[in-house]
């Protein structure tokens, strides 16, 4: 049905109104791409019927999209305006756990469908349609890749025929031989159910990958109840099934009766309390003393399959280091963990180091989750960003080599800063990053930013890219030269193609050259204005936003760990208000 859809019109600026629960990855990647054809965006929350409706009658919007949303729309509003509804599903799927239910009836392949509002949830006329082959990942990895590149394209698709005057969105018709999805009923945790004592591995990280991000598999561990995330395989490790056999930094091994999986994050269930994830050795410390811990090197080879959050690869004379942090969030010891492999990196015989992060985030910073369960938040902050700013300091002052940043997934708040100490920036251009701390109750930021981003960036675009508060598009972040270059290339060809430009680099005759001039580089601007310097600036600011009068970055965290519904839209999102 999807290839029937073509339809070629000259785009016009339209005024979108964006409907969304929250401002998540796929309303941003829409907000980049859909600003960069032209039109006008303008964003509201869906925290009732009475703000949205007010939402409309102050933008008075030519088309509605709705990239995430937990409630029908109301009908005041489909009646009178188009509205588009991006449902992560294939043609004829409706409910709310689409996705979910993808992965665990092992879908070859799923899709995401742009239908317009109408009485009924999921089942309005369609605009357009994708279709993806599916992984065997987590569903919040899938989400981030192929769910938002197909509604990408599906969006574009569907704006283009709205502006058409010929185009007509076709009704659902379950009677077509094409249309495969159904009604289906919401997942519950009894579907999500784990027997240890008879499910295997495999059975297990499906239920777990389905219930990634949200809701997590509720289960017991030591008489308690947790919802399990981030989990992976183990090769080697076996024991009785159902009990933890194992520890290893964030993450804790359970065996069953085919081997064991590692389970990395936690959520503990209480009726009474609002509780958030964390690191599953953190939830259950007061258990894990008995438990071996098993320790695996970064520089290790063919590790199998085990969780490993940190290691690195050589070939000739280039070294890549993967890290690969749950959400891109990285704690105090992570921090320390990956300075240590870094540093051991620089002793090699290596002329490039190829700073990879992971698959689904390069990074987004310190770790709130950590930092809100810790004593004192307040002095935990100060570890973790000391921490992320002694990382920071490794990469800058490298001598021996020359680095990369390879960006494969999204980057926030000092995840970016931490690539911007790189010598080169490369990304896939579908990442969004978000270079700003603004958000976080008016946190400065530090990871010497004030060093690193005027290098790349003239002042005016320090100052648009650090106070506006919203994210950009590696194509804008190219253009204005915040990164070297970016691919519209797949994970594989990508990786492909950081491998191609680090051999270049590595095998330059000039090498010598580069790497003395870089040298040169960081001398002058030492002479200038030290490292030291730009770092205790940065820091007395950031000790105000932790120990000052003004608790507004400690709200603001709390709510964001909590995940504590939004009471208003945003200003600097919901443009109608300044209209």
């Amino acid at each position: 049905m999807a290839n029937n859809f073509r339809v070629s019109v000259k785009t016009i600026e339209l005024k979108i109104l964006f409907l969304t629960h929250s401002f998540n990855s796929l309303a941003q990647r829409l907000f980049v791409e859909l600003t960069r054809c032209g039109h006008s965006i303008s964003i509201e929350f869906d925290i009732n019927d009475a703000v949205t409706c007010q939402a409309v009658e102050l933008f008075q919007p030519d088309l509605i999209i709705a990239p995430f949303l937990k409630r029908a729309i109301p009908e005041t509003i489909w009646r009178k305006h188009t509205c588009f509804i991006v449902h992560p599903g294939i043609i004829g799927d409706r409910g709310p756990s689409a996705l979910d239910w993808a992965i665990m009836h092992d879908r070859q392949e799923w899709g995401v469908t742009v239908l317009q509002a109408n009485a009924q949830m999921d089942a309005g006329d369609i605009w357009a349609s994708e279709i993806f082959p599916m992984r065997f990942a987590r569903k919040s990895s899938l989400y981030r890749h192929e769910v938002v590149e197909a509604a990408t394209r599906a969006i574009l698709t569907a704006i283009v025929r709205f502006q058409s005057d010929t185009f007509k969105p076709l009704p659902l018709d379950y009677s077509c031989p094409g249309v495969l999805g159904r009604l289906h009923a919401p997942v519950r945790q009894l579907d999500r159910s784990i027997n240890w004592q008879q499910d295997k591995s495999l059975t297990i990280l499906k239920k777990i990958h389905a219930a990634d991000g949200f809701p997590g598999v509720l289960d017991t561990l030591y008489g308690e109840s947790y919802f399990l995330f981030d989990a992976c395989r183990e090769e080697c490790l076996t024991g009785r099934p159902g009990t933890v056999i194992a520890k290893r930094n964030n993450a804790i091994c359970r065996a069953t009766v085919d081997g064991a999986i590692w389970i990395g994050h936690l959520k503990q269930k209480n009726n009474t309390e609002s509780t958030f994830k964390l690191a599953a050795t953190m939830a259950l410390k007061n258990h894990l003393t008995d438990v071996p811990e098993i320790s695996f090197d970064p520089f290790s080879k063919e590790p199998g399959n085990t969780y490993r959050d940190i290691w690195f690869e050589q070939k000739d004379a280039i070294g890549y280091l993967h890290f690969t942090f749950y959400n891109g969030a990285m704690d105090t010891k992570q921090c320390e963990r990956l300075r240590e492999a870094y540093l051991k990196a620089t002793e090699r015989s290596i002329r490039v180091i190829v700073l990879m992060g992971g698959p689904d985030f390069w990074c987004n910073g310190i770790h709130l989750n950590h930092i809100e369960r810790a004593i004192s938040p307040a002095d935990e902050s100060w570890c973790n960003i000391n921490a992320m700013n002694d990382l920071v300091q490794a990469i800058i002052t490298t001598n021996q080599q020359l680095t990369i940043a390879a960006l494969q997934g999204n980057a926030g708040a000092g995840g970016v800063f931490l690539s911007l100490a790189a010598d080169y920036i490369f990304t896939r251009d579908s990442i969004i990053l978000n270079p700003h701390y603004k958000s976080m109750g008016n946190l400065y930021g530090s990871e010497y930013w004030t060093y690193l981003l005027p290098r790349r960036v003239n002042e005016s675009h320090v100052k648009s890219l650090t106070q506006n508060r919203l994210p950009i598009g590696a194509l804008e972040a190219r253009n204005i030269g915040l990164m070297d270059d970016c691919f519209a290339l797949s994970p594989i060809d990508f990786k492909k193609k950081i491998t191609q430009i680090a051999e270049t680099i590595a095998n330059d005759p000039n090498f010598p050259v580069l790497l003395q001039r870089k040298v040169h580089q960081r001398q002058v601007d030492e002479q200038q204005k030290s490292l030291q310097n730009y770092r205790d600036e940065e820091l007395r600011h950031m000790q105000l936003n932790f120990y000052g009068f003004d608790p507004s970055y400690h709200v603001a965290r709390y709510h964001f760990v909590h995940k504590i519904p939004h009471s208003w839209t945003p200003r600097y999102l919901a443009r109608h208000h300044h209209l």
